[in-house]
């Protein structure tokens, strides 16, 4: 198994934004690493990365709605909606916390998955 893959996959289970099915998809997958479930775990590992990335306008719009001032505080909330408006004007189509960085790796290294 590549190397990146598994070190991409850590980092994204170890990020404090990665949902628990991420998380749990991610365990899963790293557990079955030579095993005969390797396979049904890297299908069900893309497919939840897949799920779970989000766009730099979802979140951007999260940030700055009540939900999300509401969860993350309206200073925080503002400071991330910040960061979401700079990434979209350096061109970023997605989220860059650790979980999105991390499942859009998964995404685009899915085919060295099942190698």
């Amino acid at each position: 198994m590549n190397e990146s893959i598994v070190k991409a996959v850590k980092e994204m289970i170890e990020a404090p934004s990665c949902c628990p099915e991420l998380e749990t998809a991610g365990e899963i997958w790293l557990e079955s690493l030579g095993t005969d479930a390797q396979e049904a775990a890297t299908k069900a590992l893309i497919a939840e990365a897949k799920m779970d990335i989000c766009t730099i306008d979802s979140v951007y719009n999260f940030f700055v709605s009540d939900e999300g001032k509401k969860v993350f505080g309206e200073e925080k909330a503002k400071e991330l909606a910040e960061h979401a408006k700079e990434v979209k004007e350096a061109g970023g189509e997605y989220c860059d916390c650790g979980a999105c960085a991390g499942a859009k790796f998964i995404t685009e290294h899915e085919s060295e998955m099942y190698n």
